[in-house]
């Protein structure tokens, strides 16, 4: 999922295609550590395939939460990362794997079922904020 950005819904996640739509992907750019909360900070660019969050350019946001929908026909089902709700939308294989509701995944790029491993929701606040301290605040500041 490269990157996600806000609509007057809330929030919706969107996946290049499989054959290049939805233009190239640069991964010189990291995928930046976010909550749902902090996407509705992010704003376009003149690129149609990148957002800017506070200075930051990205085209894929790194998230984790607790599906909490089953995808529906379109492909598209909720997660809750306890700061927000975003909307997923699974392309190409990610359609025909189970995802329920209860799950908790890692999304960047892909989805990662991390289920197995209860210790990854917890940590995950301090992997933000971690992130932010170290890579993100200093871009911040030099920003405004």
């Amino acid at each position: 999922m490269p990157f996600c950005r806000p609509n007057k819904n809330g929030l919706r996640g969107r996946e290049k295609n499989e054959s290049g739509g939805g233009g190239e992907m640069d991964y010189s750019l990291a995928a930046v550590k976010v909550v749902c909360a902090q996407l509705k900070d992010a704003r376009n660019t003149l690129s149609q395939n990148a957002v800017t969050l506070g200075g930051i350019l990205f085209q894929r946001a790194w998230l984790q939460g607790v599906l909490i929908s089953s995808p529906d026909d379109d492909g598209k089902l909720l997660l809750d990362d306890g700061t927000g709700v975003i909307q997923l939308c699974l392309s190409g294989e990610f359609r025909l794997r189970p995802w329920n509701p209860g799950m908790y995944v890692m999304v960047v790029h892909k989805i990662v079922d991390l289920s197995a491993f209860p210790d990854r929701e917890a940590m995950w606040y301090l992997e933000v904020i971690e992130a932010y301290k170290l890579f993100y605040q200093p871009l911040i500041e030099d920003f405004v």
